[in-house]
């Protein structure tokens, strides 16, 4: 394994969406990560579609054979860390919970992925990530004027709130051990850190700078600087054109430099700036208005589908999207020590006696395992 997060070891308890993420983030970065599902163990070894399940092994464990639980015991021994994604009290009816663990290893990182977090009046309640984000008051201010919020797809609450968090705590928590501490629960509640994404929101209207109103500030579509257009092919072009001198360059390229206009930050004069800028778009491509503000620091972009991203030049050069797939590369990126997708996903289970003969369990342990019905 190569990447920052070398010589880390972690149990995965398999859950869907932002739990697997977490830990193809972790993986991507070195941690040898064993993936404990409901599977065959005897599956082939096959490539699987799903892309959070890359750089790591997957284990077919029945979590509820005494064997099995037994097993996860054990591997705990040896671990920094364990991930789950069950609703509150799950684990600890499955005898795995954090106290359970502890009298393995009290060293050991407890991460926790839920929407509502392990406690308060709706953590037993399902969810799903455009409820999460709905109540943490990130979904309200998406969407244009006068319209209804529109869901960011699952990337708020799921992955940006929810994932990506619980990455970040199981590292910190890991180095809190390094440096003396004990293990710990970490936390991680999709509502939390839906919430937390949304501090500099927090900020500007404190200071009186942003209105609740949908669609009428800076950066919600408000701001005639700050939105999507659509070209004269039915393609869209993003302008971010923020700062005075950027916003110059801009109505360089649309041809209005030396034109009498309002001031840019005229709030009253956006609606009417927007319908100019919306005019002018509509006369040239998508691509054309590309060839147009290249070079320049308008903040222009062109629109990208998913499949058209990983053709783009600035993408190939750094290999944003690894080879020969539509996959996103290891993020973020480490200039000594590079993460790398160990493995592509394969087909679950299929690493069952490779992954767990890596963690120290012998062959003759395995099949006993596989024979008893604690496999899968």
């Amino acid at each position: 394994m190569s990447g920052p997060l070398s010589g880390v070891k972690i149990i995965e308890l398999a859950g869907i969406g932002p739990s697997p993420y977490a830990a193809m983030l972790l993986a991507d970065l070195g941690a040898d990560i064993l993936r404990l599902e409901r599977a065959n163990p005897d599956a082939a070894d096959d490539p699987y579609w799903d892309l959070l399940l890359r750089s790591r092994s997957s284990v077919a464990v029945n979590l509820k054979h005494d064997l099995g639980r037994e097993l996860v015991l054990d591997l705990v021994e040896s671990a920094d860390a364990l991930i789950e994604g069950f609703r509150p009290g799950v684990t600890e009816r499955l005898g795995l919970g954090p106290n359970d663990v502890w009298a393995r290893n009290d060293k050991l990182v407890y991460g926790r992925m839920t929407g509502w977090g392990q406690e308060g009046p709706l953590a037993a309640r399902a969810g799903h990530d455009i409820n999460y984000i709905a109540i943490s008051g990130a979904l309200w201010p998406i969407g244009r004027a006068g319209d209804r919020p529109v869901p960011p797809l699952n990337l708020v609450g799921d992955f940006g709130g929810g994932g990506m968090l619980l990455a970040f705590g199981v590292v910190a928590g890991i180095l809190n051990v390094r440096n003396g501490g004990s293990g710990q629960v970490v936390d991680a509640a999709m509502v939390d850190g839906a919430s937390s994404l949304m501090a500099m929101t927090h900020s500007f209207m404190n200071a009186g700078l942003w209105r609740e109103e949908r669609g009428v500030n800076i950066l919600d579509t408000g701001a005639h600087f700050y939105e999507v257009y659509e070209a004269s092919d039915g393609k869209y072009v993003a302008v971010g054109a923020i700062e005075r001198q950027f916003y110059e360059e801009l109505l360089a390229g649309l041809g209005l430099s030396g034109v009498e206009l309002p001031s840019q930050m005229d709030r009253d004069q956006w609606p009417a700036m927007k319908e100019r800028f919306a005019a002018i778009f509509a006369t040239k491509t998508r691509d054309e208005w590309t060839t147009i503000f290249d070079g320049t620091d308008a903040c222009v972009s062109p629109v990208l589908s998913p499949s058209e991203a990983r053709e783009h030049p600035h993408n190939q050069q750094r290999q944003t999207f690894a080879s020969g797939e539509l996959a996103p590369s290891p993020a973020p990126r480490f200039s000594r020590t590079p993460g790398e997708i160990s493995r592509g996903a394969t087909t679950p289970g299929s690493q069952t006696r490779e992954g767990l003969a890596r963690w120290g369990v012998s062959n003759e342990r395995i099949t006993m395992l596989r024979d008893a019905g604690a496999l899968g």
